[in-house]
């Protein structure tokens, strides 16, 4: 009887090391998240997964290639938590297929630039000068605002993100703004006074905002911030505010301003900034 008891004892142990093996590490719990982000570039998770690590957080980096599945798998439970998308597509995303998703904490901007081959500074270019400006809708309206924000143009107060150059309310200088297939505006340098180029197609071409632009966006372009987002439920999950955390430390900042060249730029600022 005292051998089969021990058996019975010595099997249950067994059966608990093993259950606990897989959400531990030497002894110390560990927390497991999925976060789902778009594209292959994992440079800075892949930094901030050594530092979650260490604290026992396993990130498992779940890849799409698209702007769609990242917010529905995160919806339906698929994923813990996503970082891949601008305050302002989040915002239209979520409002257009009812979801129950907010942001957490906000990442990067990857910022659009005033470029030019002819003036060093936004206020030499003269008037009646041609500026290149992208044709798609979400391209042209954020250089609009880019151009605003430069005190090139004046738009509405209630300017539409996804505007167009008739909502254009004041143009002191005159300017000539000529629509360009996005991919054309580094293209376009040699033949106007400045061209406004997105951040990807800008990076393609050899141009960096913070050396390159004469002028570039900066966290005041909040509808373009990135964003860390979760489902409402889970906001004040203390595991994923704490990745969010380690996302905005200095240490991560110092890494992606040397790792991106100015490229990107860390922009941390509060959710009230960015309309939550």
């Amino acid at each position: 009887m005292k051998k089969f008891l021990l058996s019975i004892i010595l099997l249950t142990l067994a059966v608990f090391a093993v259950g606990c093996s897989s959400d531990s590490t030497q002894g110390k719990e560990t927390t497991k998240v999925k976060l789902g982000i778009s594209g292959t570039d994992t440079r800075i998770w892949d930094f901030i997964s050594k530092k979650a690590e260490k604290e026992g957080i396993e990130i498992e980096l779940v890849k799409f290639s698209d702007y769609v599945a990242p917010n529905t798998a995160l919806a339906e439970g698929e994923l813990d938590v996503n970082a891949f998308q601008t305050v302002a597509y989040f915002d239209v995303f979520i409002e257009e297929h009812d979801l129950d998703l907010v942001p957490i904490a906000t990442t990067v901007l990857a910022p659009m630039g005033i470029y030019s081959e002819k003036y060093k500074d936004v206020n030499d270019i003269p008037d009646g000068a041609k500026i290149a400006i992208p044709n798609d809708a979400s391209n042209q309206g954020r250089a609009l605002l880019l151009l605003q924000e430069a005190g090139l143009i004046g738009l509405p107060e209630d300017f539409d993100p996804n505007g167009n150059l008739n909502q254009v309310t004041d143009n002191p200088k005159n300017l000539e703004l000529i629509e360009v297939v996005p991919a054309q505006t580094p293209r376009a340098l040699p033949d106007v006074a400045a061209s406004l180029i997105n951040n990807g197609i800008a990076k393609d071409a050899g141009l960096a905002p913070l050396k390159d632009a004469i002028y570039y966006e900066s966290e005041t372009a909040t509808p373009y911030i990135n964003i860390i987002a979760v489902k409402a439920e889970d906001k004040d999950d203390k595991t994923l505010n704490r990745i969010a955390e380690l996302y905005q430390e200095e240490e991560t900042a110092k890494f992606i301003e040397k790792e991106y060249d100015g490229n990107l730029i860390p922009t941390f600022v509060p959710l009230s900034n960015i309309g939550w």
